[in-house]
């Protein structure tokens, strides 16, 4: 590959290599073995999730280096280092949660200081689990530098050996994580025996990557092709796939190109490639968290897109990739019959794509979709004037019970099923809901309450998946709904409506419900109210004694519960390149 040149004389690193000056950090560099060309080309962060806390990471540090390989081929200077990740799967269901949507911020932050304390030039970020593919996204677009993102892959479906006692429909079906979760639910109900679950444990995850549906991950992936910022079809190879490397030498070689052309991260992440992003969301039945992740990276480029404009595209959006939790295929499937590229060639017959979006190529949206040669398999993709519903596998809610907004995904529900009213059994925290679950402590027809459980009240906001996978687990998937201002793991389903807001350490309706209020959730007008009049709400605002108080006094924690912002807004912790003074590309 020629050797290119580059003007370093506006190039952050400029601050770090040239000049006399510089001479006692250049001596930093000679002590790493770095040669003198390579010190005088642009620096490249090549930043990774990696770590040994679940394998969803697990291969970030292997496919890094395929990455630096790309860089070098395009006459740039690598420098990999790593960050946080808090794994959603691991921290679930205990105390641990609280960390998770912490560590979305953590990781911006982490990745923005290293990129400004050594004076990179551009950013290859390479994320595996939930919070690490946002908060990965979030610094690129915060720094405005040439950026390119890459998903380090998802996990191999699992298979349930042919042993007596395990039910039949696990032994039919790929498995998940989320079968996981559920089979916990059969378990605690005695619908499966421990020996079984013993089993099951052993075969559901037998690989490194990311959990297979349309969870967390894998809707972020899907996003991070459809805002842009990654290269077509880069999201889909399994983990294991020792293919992905090529992906990872393209990456590094584009953000050389990039650079070369001056093409920043708020060049690609503009209003009309979020929504492109929330198509995509949509018309895969994706996870309720891109209402709080797309929000959060809109924030970073000063552009106003809240959950309400996310769920004003998923309203009009079919729905019609038919992946797990609320279909029948996990990741590796969509991959096989053409992936992302294939969805978005699909949302652009329909007319639901912006064409002149910018990518991660160089090339637009449209010259992109241009190459793609493959069609709706008809199985996993359907074609988008057949889909599986005309409106999107998500919805968003709002009433007396969220001013402010809901969010609920409908994905493989039937229309009878999305509107529901009962009474409420109100819980104070996840806990004390999941135990009553456990217990049987309910009844079929109610609406669970789980309040307390928001950004700054829980703190950090955690995700109900324990909860609901009992639910489940005991049949009572459809026969009760729940709503929290709390968040819901991508992998549940049933009719559970999460990020209500305000939420109830901010004194929203949700602080004010009591057992028996009568909740109605319509997912066809997009309605979440409570049967109260609003002087009965006033009242009990009146009354309401403020906040519940937490454990969490001090601590990472503590300080996030004092910054964070309303769900609705993305739950940011800062304000935005609305207010910044600088471009730190132009420094």
């Amino acid at each position: 590959m020629l050797k290119r040149e580059f003007d370093k004389s506006k190039l952050p690193s400029r601050h770090v290599t040239e000049g006399p000056a510089r001479a006692p950090h250049r001596s930093y560099y000679y002590a790493m073995g770095i040669s003198e060309e390579e010190i005088h080309q642009p620096f490249v962060g090549v930043a990774t999730c990696w770590n040994e806390a679940a394998p969803c990471n697990i291969a970030l540090n292997r496919q890094a280096q395929a990455v630096k390989m790309g860089v070098k081929q395009g006459s740039g200077t690598p420098r990999e280092f790593t960050t946080i990740t808090v794994t959603d799967g691991i921290a679930m269901g205990h105390e641990g949660m609280r960390s998770s949507l912490a560590s979305r911020e953590g990781i911006a932050d982490t990745v923005e200081l290293t990129m400004r304390g050594h004076c990179y030039d551009a950013l290859v970020g390479l994320a595996g689990c939930d919070k690490s593919l946002p908060g990965m996204m979030m610094a690129m677009v915060r720094l405005n530098v040439p950026s390119v993102f890459i998903y380090g892959g998802s996990i191999l479906p699992g298979r349930a050996p042919d042993v007596p006692g395990i039910p039949e429909d696990f032994a039919a079906r790929d498995l998940t994580v989320q079968d996981m979760f559920e089979a916990v639910g059969r378990q605690q109900s005695g619908t499966m025996s421990e020996a079984a679950l013993d089993v099951l444990e052993r075969v559901a995850c037998p690989s490194s990557g990311a959990c297979g549906g349309q969870f967390t991950a894998n809707t972020m992936a899907c996003v991070s092709e459809a805002i842009g910022l990654a290269l077509m079809n880069s999201s889909g190879a399994p983990a294991p796939y020792e293919s992905r490397d090529q992906y990872g030498e393209a990456s590094g070689r584009a953000v050389m190109d990039l650079l070369e052309k001056n093409i920043r991260a708020r060049d690609v992440v503009t209003r009309k490639s979020l929504e492109n992003a929330a198509r995509v969301v949509a018309c895969t039945g994706g996870s309720t968290n891109a209402g709080l992740h797309l929000p959060a990276i809109a924030h970073e480029a000063g552009i106003e897109f809240y959950l309400d404009d996310v769920c004003e595209i998923f309203r009009d959006t079919p729905y019609f990739v038919d992946l797990k939790p609320g279909g029948q295929y996990v990741a590796k499937d969509l991959y096989e019959v053409g992936g992302v590229p294939v969805v978005l060639k699909e949302l652009r017959r329909a007319g639901l794509i912006h064409e002149d979006c910018m990518t991660a190529s160089g090339k637009t949206m449209g010259e992109e979709l241009d190459l793609i040669t493959r069609e709706a398999d008809g199985r996993v993709i359907y074609p988008v004037d057949k889909p599986i519903s005309k409106t999107g596998g998500v919805v968003g809610l709002k009433g007396n019970v969220a001013p402010e907004g809901a969010i609920v995904k409908i994905a493989g529900m039937a229309e009878e099923d999305i509107v529901f009213t009962g009474p409420a059994r109100v819980f104070e925290s996840e806990e004390d809901a999941f135990e009553a679950v456990k217990q049987r402590n309910y009844e079929e027809g109610e609406v669970i309450v789980i309040r307390n459980e928001g950004p700054a009240g829980g703190p950090g906001m955690r995700e109900m998946l324990a909860t609901t996978a009992a639910l489940s687990g005991q049949g009572m998937g459809k026969k009760v709904a729940l709503i929290t201002d709390g968040r819901f793991s991508g992998a549940t389903r049933g009719f559970c409506v999460g990020h209500v807001g305000p939420e109830a350490a901010a004194g929203g309706p949700i602080a004010l419900l009591r057992n028996g209020d009568l909740i109605t959730i319509d997912a066809i007008k997009g309605q979440l109210s409570v049967d109260l009049s609003d002087e009965e709400l006033a009242k009990r605002k009146a009354d309401w004694t403020g906040p519940r108080d937490t454990i969490y006094a001090s601590g990472a924690l503590w300080k996030y519960a004092q910054l964070v912002g309303a769900t609705y807004k993305g739950a940011v912790t800062h304000p935005g390149a609305e207010v910044e003074k600088h471009i730190y590309m132009d420094l």
